[in-house]
C-alpha cells in the first residue's frame, strides 16, 4: 500500500503505476513521471533514491522513455521496485520529507503530457479477424476481404512513425 490516498476504483493505483513524459508550466523540461491517483511523481526529483547506475542511464536528462525501455528487464524490475518502495507507506524517504514531497508530487491537473517515446519505426500486425476483414474490405471488397494466408500466419505491415501522436492531436486524413 502507498502512503498516497487513492480511491479504490481509480485507474492509477499503487498496483498500476503507469510511466509517462510530462512537463509543467513552471518547469517546461519534459521528464519522466509516474501517475499514482491524482498525482504525478516527478522521477527526476527522486532520482537520488534509485541506484546511481539506473539514475544515470535511464533518468537523468531523459526526455523520453526510450533509454528505460532499451535497458532491459533487470532495469525495468529495479525501476518498478524502487518506485513501489518510494511510494510505500512503509518507506519514509518521500513520505516523511515534506520538502521532497512538495517538489516531487504534482497534481495531475498541473502537468502537460508529451509523447513518451521517440518512435523510429514500427510494424503493425493484423491480430484481430474483424480488423483484418474491415481493412481487406476497403482494398479488395467484401467477397475477397480476408485472404486465406491470414488464417495461417501473422500478417504485418510497415507503419508510419508520424502517425503516432498524443490524444487530442488534430489529424488530417488524406
Amino acid at each position: 500500500m502507498s502512503f498516497i490516498e487513492v480511491a479504490e476504483d481509480h485507474d492509477f493505483s499503487y498496483q498500476n503505476l503507469p510511466y509517462g513524459i510530462f512537463s509543467t508550466a513552471s518547469n517546461p523540461t519534459p521528464r519522466i513521471g509516474v501517475a499514482i491517483g491524482d498525482w504525478v511523481l516527478d522521477v527526476t526529483a527522486v532520482k537520488h533514491l534509485f541506484s546511481p547506475e539506473l539514475a544515470e542511464k535511464c533518468i537523468e536528462g531523459q526526455t523520453t522513455l526510450n533509454a528505460l525501455m532499451g535497458a532491459g528487464r533487470p532495469a525495468w524490475t529495479e525501476f518498478r521496485n524502487t518506485l513501489k518502495k518510494i511510494l510505500s507507506k512503509d518507506d519514509p524517504s518521500l513520505q516523511n520529507n515534506a520538502g521532497l514531497r512538495a517538489s516531487a508530487l504534482i497534481q495531475n491537473t498541473e502537468v502537460i503530457m508529451h509523447l513518451p517515446a521517440q518512435i523510429g519505426d514500427y510494424t503493425d500486425f493484423y491480430s484481430s479477424r474483424n480488423h483484418a476483414t474491415n481493412v481487406g474490405t476497403m482494398f479488395r471488397g467484401k467477397d475477397n476481404a480476408l485472404q486465406p494466408n491470414w488464417l495461417h500466419l501473422p500478417v504485418g505491415y510497415h507503419g508510419r512513425a508520424s502517425s503516432v501522436v498524443l490524444i487530442g492531436t488534430p489529424i488530417r486524413r488524406p
